[in-house]
């Protein structure tokens, strides 16, 4: 009988997609009777159901020397296939210890079996599987293939073996439909799709005098446009047209609030897009150090909540999602969203009929008036994103996510 589930991955801390879907699942089991635990190399969850080792962290020293010696070359030092094994022997050592110390029936790797951040525990996982055949539920938000930093490697004998592996046992999880369509065609073997999901059964909270707050310390005045890119700063977001929107709206104060940091992917993005804006006359404001899980008013901190809040316009310009997150967050908020039709976006959310305003490729000043039509008509703008809002609660609800997901883990019980 399954009662007791351990989550693992690399990172289940902070705001990332994984992180934030990881508690999402977690929500729906805690609620429907199951006790929960956690195995990671960081971690934000209570002490007493967790365990945590650093070598399961993708930024930590030893992962990132392994990932310089297998993505960008196409051969690999036999001392980097020593160590890649040496350190798989520790953490599946430590997750055997977690698995007994907790008394796990069901594990759910959260990511760690599709994007080859840490190949060393992709590999000690799969082994562990395979050789215990613990009732699993691999929780896959991104692929290798998906990626193009992961294309040219010197390890896809790994990729092969454990990203995603083919073992009796385990039930995959993708979450959107060209990962299922390519986890079959490129892997053979079944999937389960469960997109990501939002609690919109409980409406948010008004902003309250505090929240408010915000505006006034990044210095907009009651007449200026609150507009929020709401995501890391990496490539893909393609932040660059979200500075080419706010250059084209020819506002009084032309800036653009940025909540996330630079993520994992190193700085040059980050200081293109700073010489990008400065020459598009756009102010870029960053707010991740005021940014915490809880707002704290005697720091000064405040929660992403409250920064969707305040927002008049959420950019969303990626070119690749794995869903978006951000787009689900920004329908909850009830907020005017613009964004690129992203691959997944075209095939998952388009056809759903979510009334957006939508560019491909590149910002036109066609689009910048069709945001302005929405601003200028209350109405409007009201009707947009409480269809927006009834749209997402039908499709990606917890209550969508339960439906699916606790018969994937009462299965194990037949």
């Amino acid at each position: 009988m399954i009662k007791r589930i351990g989550f693992i991955s690399t990172r289940i801390a902070g705001t990332d997609g994984v992180t934030l879907e990881t508690k999402k699942w977690a929500e729906v089991l805690k609620r429907n009777g199951y006790e929960l635990f956690y195995l990671a190399g960081e971690l934000d969850v209570d002490d007493s159901c967790c365990m945590q080792e650093e070598l399961f962290h993708f930024k930590h020293p030893e992962i990132l020397e392994i990932q310089n010696f297998c993505f960008g070359r196409k051969t690999r030092p036999v001392e980097v296939t020593e160590k890649i094994h040496s350190i798989k022997e520790k953490l599946k050592k430590t997750i055997q210890k977690f698995i007994k110390k907790f008394d796990i029936d069901l594990i759910i790797p959260e990511n760690v079996l599709a994007i080859p951040l840490n190949i060393p525990l992709g590999l000690a996982l799969t082994e562990y599987i395979a050789e215990t055949g613990i009732p699993t539920i691999a929780h896959h938000h991104d692929f290798y293939w998906e990626r193009e930093r992961f294309l040219v490697t010197s390890c896809l004998d790994y990729l092969s073996m454990a990203f995603p592996p083919l073992l009796n046992g385990i039930t995959n999880v993708v979450i959107n439909t060209l990962a299922l369509q390519q986890v079959t065609y490129r892997k053979g073997m079944s999937a389960v799709l469960i997109p990501n999901v939002y609690d919109y059964e409980t409406p948010p909270s008004p902003l309250d005098e505090y929240g408010l707050s915000l505006r006034e310390k990044l210095g907009f005045s009651e007449d200026d446009l609150f507009i929020l890119q709401p995501t890391r700063i990496v490539p893909r977001k393609q932040i660059e047209k979200a500075i080419d929107l706010v250059a084209l709206m020819k506002l009084r104060r032309p800036a653009l609030v940025i909540s996330h940091s630079k993520g994992d992917e190193g700085d040059d993005y980050f200081y293109r897009i700073l010489w990008y804006a400065e020459k598009a006359g756009v102010e870029l404001i960053f707010i991740e150090d005021l940014i915490e899980e809880e707002r704290d008013e005697s720091k000064g901190t405040y929660t992403l909540w409250d920064v969707y809040k305040n927002a008049d316009l959420i950019t969303y310009p990626s070119g690749y999602e794995g869903f978006g997150n951000a787009f689900l967050e920004a329908v909850y908020f009830k907020k005017l969203i613009f964004l690129n039709r992203y691959s997944i976006y075209i095939a998952d959310l388009e056809p759903l009929g979510f009334d957006v305003v939508a560019f491909e490729g590149f910002v036109t000043q066609n689009v910048v008036e069709n945001i302005y039509r929405y601003l200028k008509s209350p109405a409007l703008l009201e009707n947009a994103v409480e269809k927006n809002y009834s749209l997402a609660r039908k499709n990606f609800s917890y209550e969508v996510l339960e439906r699916r997901l606790i018969p994937l883990v009462e299965s194990y019980n037949a």
